[in-house]
């Protein structure tokens, strides 16, 4: 079980010396939350909750009733709890706390042909956690016949009932208010609403008390948006609970059988506290606490004082002060949703992992995502970080993965995307290790994907507001969704052209991937639209011959690389020797097709940059629109300076070569 409680000082550390002098005084109001969160559930960690004799955790949740015994499952009732009380109310304050609860609940019924098929759970506040006797069936675990409407129940509930079982009773799916009974003081039927409680699908509960009054809303978690479902007239609880009450579950089944389950469950309360205890904390402990607090804030000042001096400046010391600079930045989330979203970074929902750091995948509401999570001890993550925040935050395109939002908090650098539910192109393009193929992309799911790659190449050179220079197009930062639909991403390099009209942005530095990168690179150590070009020709090789790009250097003349080896099989007529042969038998009759493309891959490689097409002269010739360039038979062979264009193109910058290509320009770190 993944479990997180905490008992927390509101205290901001620059207003220590004015709390040191107020707690000697005596003049101090204690603040205390009673917090814990459980992103999913597990065997282990029980003693983390209070269950019932029939209940249990199973398969990362709560069964609350049981799923399989070997047994008879019918008229069963189960509680869960979590294992500390909670002081909901004090009369010596004459003070009611306020909480906010969320949780994730799956009821699935066993027979089919009855969905209705009961009964159903609810979330409880509890005098005790007893399970009363024969509160099956319609009494939801939270009463009996017995104590139904009387004071002895000691219990408020939200209730979420499947079936209709009496006269008093609500329809099939409602949710309900209840105190100290199983009939609710105010109920709403869910259905109307869109939500089908008993569908076996997981439903999303978020449940707020703030002065006297109960909210509830919810939604299910296959495309519906949370809405208030439900909100009570003020309780009175201080007429019917004691000033400590136990927070869990209750559920039941009847003659016909369900699981009731809880996935997960996060609660955020005010600990009102008990008035003795404030009053003994004020005068006895308050001033041994207020020394430490004193003594630790001056070793701190020591301490960063002395550390001045030993810690060179941080190369990126206000990340968030140039995130928020920029007019691109998505949404900041907070790391608190983050970790619930990823079940605290669990290692089963590890997608992947990788130098700049690790991706997770995650729940957030009801869409699923994809957390990278860079490394805390990577320096060129943080720039990395930066440049993806800030380059494709507002960038919008079909073929562009969405980069949905960042978060910075504790050290840690997150990025949110939509999450890709086939992976990256590289999976299916290349053997495994122990060289067993992946799963094949059929011939013409792999044009698509080129010529969706080719749009988006376009859209950030020629669409967008600044031009975008990716400077990292590979296989594996090429993401397919359901439909094996071609999207973009890992923007961790690349940089924009701030001004539209103008023809480069000059730095220094090479940035790239080995056997993506164009000759020049290796020379000026700038990185342009045309080298962009020139690694998306390398991918058309990999998607159309099924081969890694190979190893490249400028000492060997690129000749282990896939470029050199299709232009060698072109120049001997024999393009089409080159096709993976996992896609030979589909090309039959589609040749004159295979061959353009593979043309085309060739002109984007050739060593001239001035004789690459553009991405826009490569998005019509993909679409049909016109033919693909003239290449020569005979790869040529790289010469530097390139031949010039037929147009005059101004750079004042020079390179760390000192060479000035005419091109259009952006370089790497």
């Amino acid at each position: 079980m993944i479990r997180r409680m905490n008992f927390c000082w509101m205290v901001k550390p620059q207003l220590l010396a004015v709390i040191f002098i107020r707690i000697l005084l005596g003049h101090v109001q204690v603040v205390e939350c009673f917090t814990f969160d459980f992103p999913l559930f597990k065997p282990e960690g029980q003693n983390g909750l209070i269950l019932s004799d029939f209940s249990r955790i199973f398969r990362d949740a709560i069964q609350v009733t049981p799923d399989a015994y070997g047994e008879d499952l019918k008229n069963r009732s189960g509680r869960a709890f979590y294992n500390k009380a909670y002081r909901v109310w004090s009369n010596k304050k004459n003070q009611t706390a306020s909480f906010n609860t969320s949780f994730i609940f799956n009821i699935s019924p066993n027979t089919p042909s009855n969905p209705g098929a009961g009964e159903g759970l609810a979330f409880i506040l509890a005098a005790d956690t007893s399970l009363p006797p024969n509160s099956y069936g319609r009494w939801l675990g939270i009463v009996n016949s017995s104590t139904n409407g009387t004071s002895d129940a000691a219990i408020l509930a939200v209730e979420f009932d499947t079936r209709n079982n009496s006269p008093d009773d609500g329809p099939n799916g409602h949710v309900g208010v209840n105190v100290n009974s199983i009939y609710s003081i105010k109920q709403v039927p869910l259905l109307p609403l869109g939500i089908n409680i008993s569908s076996g699908v997981n439903v999303s509960v978020r449940i707020q008390y703030d002065n006297d009054v109960i909210s509830v809303f919810g939604y299910m978690m296959n495309g519906s948006q949370e809405d208030l479902l439900l909100q009570s007239s003020p309780l009175n609880l201080t007429s019917h609970l004691p000033e400590k009450v136990y927070l869990g579950f209750s559920a039941s089944t009847s003659n016909f059988n369900e699981l009731n389950c809880i996935r997960s469950w996060q609660f955020d309360g005010e600990d009102i506290g008990d008035g003795n205890q404030d009053l003994l904390w004020v005068w006895i402990t308050a001033p041994t606490v207020g020394v430490i607090i004193a003594g630790a804030a001056i070793f701190l000042l020591i301490w960063r004082w002395r550390r001045r001096g030993e810690i060179t400046e941080d190369a990126y010391p206000r990340i968030e002060d140039q995130i928020k600079c920029s007019s691109m930045a998505p949404k900041k989330f907070r790391l608190r949703e983050i970790k619930r979203a990823t079940a605290n970074f669990n290692e089963h929902n590890k997608l992947g992992e990788g130098g700049f750091g690790t991706v997770y995948k995650g729940m957030l509401g009801n869409r699923e995502i994809a957390v990278k999570r860079v490394s805390k001890d990577s320096r060129q993550g943080k720039q990395e970080f930066i440049a993806e925040v800030t380059t494709i935050g507002s960038l919008h395109h079909k073929n562009l993965v969405k980069l949905i939002g960042w978060c910075y908090e504790r050290n840690e650098l997150l990025l949110v995307y939509e999450f890709m539910p086939n992976g990256s192109l590289d999976r299916y393009l290349f053997e495994r290790s122990d060289g067993s193929p992946y799963q094949n992309l059929y011939w013409e799911t792999r044009y698509n994907v080129i010529k969706g790659v080719a749009e988006a190449l376009d859209y950030l050179h020629n669409g967008c507001d600044k031009k975008v220079i990716h400077r990292d197009i590979k296989a594996s930062n090429i993401m397919l969704d359901s439909d094996f639909n071609a999207k973009l991403g890992d923007f961790g390099l690349a940089r924009t052209i701030q001004k539209r009209n103008d023809t480069h942005h000059s730095t220094q530095g090479i940035a790239g991937t080995p056997g993506y990168m164009a000759p020049e690179t290796f020379l000026t150590g700038r990185a342009t639209v045309e080298t962009d070009v020139y690694a998306f020709g390398v991918m058309i090789m990999e998607v159309v011959c099924g081969k890694r790009p190979g190893k490249v250097t400028i000492e060997n003349d690129y000749k282990n690389s896939v470029v050199y080896w299709v232009w060698e099989m072109y120049g001997n007529g024999k393009t089409l020797d080159g096709v993976d042969k996992r896609i030979k038998k589909e090309i039959e009759g589609d040749e004159e097709r295979v061959e353009r493309v593979i043309m085309l891959g060739l002109a984007c490689c050739h060593p001239n940059p001035h004789k690459r097409p553009s991405m826009k002269t490569v998005s019509q010739v993909l679409t049909g629109e016109v033919a693909p360039p003239d290449v020569p038979r005979e790869r040529p062979a790289f010469m530097w300076p390139a031949a010039p264009p037929s147009f005059n193109v101004h750079d004042s910058s020079v390179t760390s070569a000192g060479l000035t290509p005419p091109f259009t320009q952006l370089t790497g770190r």
